[in-house]
């Protein structure tokens, strides 16, 4: 399972998704988690950063764990999820300040997200205000974001959630792209 854990975290550090000490990553094992250590640096995982604590309640491991831990139980509380990835990609996060929800205008955005909330009123939220709230959304959607903060991706393999973060990045980087474009093209015509 570090394997895992390093590869998915190395992925996400290395493509900018993640900084130094950002971002968890959890498996569901049974009626426990594997989590990553509060403050642990997803670009060089080692052994010492795997937390294993139960998924309902708190136990020695606990105090150790992600500070997303609360977020991570509840998705796997209220979801079929096997494998949680939660990263702050740069783009995303800055249209999660200016959209309701991301629609992605690329193919494979389109396919594989079709659309992703964004969950947080209209200020930046702390994940752990949104707690029911993330794992009630992502039943229906496989990534959400929260509002100023960053990206939940729920599936059964971390590789998975992996994919469907990068994807997500990739979409808002085009769509970001384009509305550069759209203000360009607007100030071009008024010339």
């Amino acid at each position: 399972m570090l394997a895992q854990f390093q590869m998915v975290g190395l992925a996400l550090f290395t493509q900018g998704l993640v900084c130094s000490c950002s971002g968890n990553l959890s498996i569901k094992v049974g009626e426990h988690m594997l989590i990553t250590r509060r403050g642990s640096m997803l670009g060089s995982i080692k052994q010492g950063d795997l937390v294993k604590t139960h998924i309902i309640k708190n136990d020695r491991a606990t105090p150790l764990a992600s500070t997303e831990l609360a977020v991570h139980r509840s998705i796997y509380q209220n979801t079929s999820a096997a494998a949680v990835v939660h990263a702050h990609p740069t783009h995303a996060v800055a249209l999660s300040f200016t959209e309701e929800e991301i629609i992605p205008h690329d193919m494979e955005g389109r396919i594989l997200l079709s659309k992703v909330p964004i969950l947080g009123n209209h200020v930046a939220a702390k994940p752990c205000s949104l707690v029911e709230e993330i794992a009630e959304a992502l039943k229906q959607c496989k990534i959400v974001m929260v509002r100023g903060h960053g990206s939940f991706a729920a599936s059964q393999l971390l590789e998975e959630a992996c994919h469907y973060t990068t994807a997500l990045e990739r979409s808002c980087r085009l769509l970001c792209l384009l509305k550069a474009m759209r203000v360009n093209l607007r100030a071009i015509s008024l010339e």
